[in-house]
């Protein structure tokens, strides 16, 4: 039977990360001693490495949870666990679409300011100085019939 010290040296993870699986229910191997102290077997250990592993694809803790209660029920749940992780892996593809957009966003940003440091362009990215060059980026800016107070 090892601590938390130890399932966390064991894992790679936090004693924190530990205490909080556990809390959450996460571990349903876990024991506890006379003291009311945690205690893991290597059943305990397995399930904190799968866990380890299904954080590291990004899978929030409700999921994870959905995930271990169909384990629990055995191997009948095959198919719900793999809907499962392709319905995460869908979910991580649509965040790395965004990731992308947002890369490609600060690609422009990052070209706009190399032009400005280089004298190429007037700075366009200060918003406190929007009313000065509001002619050169009227199609980015609102017109004043629109703003709200």
């Amino acid at each position: 039977m090892h601590t938390v010290k130890e399932a966390a040296l064991i894992t790679g993870l936090t004693e924190h990360a530990v205490r909080f699986y556990t809390d959450k229910g996460l571990v349903p191997s876990i024991q506890r001693n006379q003291n009311n102290i945690r205690m893991f077997d290597e059943e305990s250990i397995n399930w904190l490495h799968g866990i380890k592993c299904l954080k590291q694809s990004g899978m929030p803790i409700e999921i994870i949870k959905k995930y271990i209660d169909l384990c629990l029920q055995g191997d009948s749940t095959i198919p719900q666990r793999a809907a499962l992780m392709m319905e995460h892996k869908k979910v991580a593809l649509a965040k790395l679409e965004e990731a992308k957009q947002h890369v490609a966003h600060l690609e422009e940003k990052t070209a706009l300011y190399q032009a400005i440091l280089e004298h190429r362009s007037p700075d366009t990215t200060n918003p406190g100085n929007w009313d000065k060059i509001q002619h050169m980026h009227s199609d980015v800016f609102y017109s004043p019939t629109v703003r709200k107070a």
